[in-house]
């Protein structure tokens, strides 16, 4: 009995060890894979590298981003890290007639 009072801390630092960064790193990056998955041509975009640009092309493990008019790159799925809200570009959201 003895034996297993002392791992009881061990326990309780490797459960709040879980609980504090294993936990929620997974949560992020299953809900980072469901965005990539749902990217849309014509998103906009932010890549991991902090480049901007919008979505026209998409492939099975590539995407295609014009950065610039005329100007597209071609990059991995996985280097997308958020779709940008129209609100945070300040452009009007289009309105529906």
């Amino acid at each position: 009995m003895p034996e297993l009072v002392q791992l009881l801390p061990l326990v309780g630092i490797a459960l709040l060890f879980w609980l504090l960064v294993i936990r929620p790193a997974s949560r992020r990056q299953r809900e980072l894979s469901r965005m990539q998955s749902a990217l849309s041509v014509g998103d906009e975009v932010m890549l991991t590298s902090g480049v901007f640009g919008t979505l026209v092309e998409l492939a099975d493990d590539r995407v295609g981003i014009e950065i610039a008019p005329g100007v597209v790159i071609h990059v991995a799925r996985g280097a997308v890290g958020t779709v940008v809200p129209r609100e945070e570009l300040g452009e009007p959201e289009p309105e529906e007639n």
